[in-house]
């Protein structure tokens, strides 16, 4: 039986499609946003009246400042997905090339990358990404760093155990004895072995990176030069928007949070089973 390409695994599950789906309307929306949203919400001249509800005028209403809330969503969803895609490939690329070269060496470079990896697990996140973005200011690139810094170590570790595991194998013994050195081993049998499982991290961690930049911008902490889902949640708490009874300024930020976060990370899921043969399997 001839097996279907991952492209084709990914849209038959239930998964895959519905995260397709989302994510390409998402880069759609991040990609021409200047073309597709009504208004600019960088503009201070294009502001209205402030809380007026949905219409046709602005479809999603306007926010305290009069500033149309679908536009905001619209540019809101570069700042999202330029974050999660920066966050899961260099979460991916740091934790899989620093696990699979502590696994290959062993020795001395395997103890201290993997009690590193301790260490950083080990450190109370939220208040450390807090002072840090306190003292050095809450920029974009800062909360990128900030989050691949926390999040390869566990990639590192299971990349780690995948390795150990291939090492014992018999094509990886075979290319030795052909004279091949640990870091052609490495780069052409032990890291492409890990590939799988990296895409799936990968996902896991752009999900992860969305949910924390809204955490952390409805906290106060977002860039106050960008326009993000975050900061709009967070000036709705700040201005009382429910109690003012402007519930879409909440309602559809939130949903786009979700969205986004929910989508990448059923992508994960079906990255897995596709990659899985025994999930795909049981599901069947």
């Amino acid at each position: 039986m001839k097996r279907r390409g991952p492209l084709k695994e990914l849209w038959n599950s239930t998964e895959g499609r519905f995260s397709l789906v989302v994510i390409s309307g998402l880069v759609i929306l991040a990609i021409f946003a200047g073309w597709i949203a009504p208004y600019d919400p960088y503009d201070i001249t294009q502001r209205t009246f402030p809380l007026q509800p949905p219409s046709t005028r602005h479809l999603l209403g306007t926010d305290g400042f009069g500033i149309d809330v679908l536009s905001q969503i619209i540019y809101g969803a570069r700042v999202s997905l330029t974050i999660g895609v920066l966050v899961g490939v260099g979460v991916a690329a740091i934790g899989g090339f620093i696990g699979a070269l502590a696994a290959t060496y062993g020795g001395i470079s395997d103890t201290l990358s993997m009690r590193t990896v301790d260490f950083i697990m080990v450190l109370p996140g939220l208040p450390i990404m807090i002072m840090i973005m306190t003292t050095i200011g809450s920029s974009f690139w800062v909360m990128v760093m900030i989050f691949i810094m926390f999040g390869w170590a566990g990639t590192a570790r299971v990349t780690r155990a995948i390795v150990l595991v291939e090492k014992s194998r018999g094509y990886v013994d075979a290319a030795r004895c052909a004279g091949a050195s640990k870091m052609y081993v490495l780069m052409k049998h032990l890291l492409p072995a890990t590939y799988s499982i990296l895409f799936v991290t990968a996902a896991f961690a752009a999900g992860g990176a969305i949910l924390a930049e809204a955490g952390l911008a409805f906290l106060g902490f977002g860039d106050p030069k960008l326009v993000s889902w975050g900061k709009m949640l967070n000036f709705a708490r700040t201005y009382n928007a429910m109690i003012l009874g402007a519930w879409w300024w909440i309602i559809f930020p939130g949903v786009a949070v979700f969205l986004a976060s929910f989508s990448i990370m059923m992508m994960g899921i079906a990255l897995e089973k596709t990659f899985n043969p025994r999930l795909r399997e049981r599901d069947r």
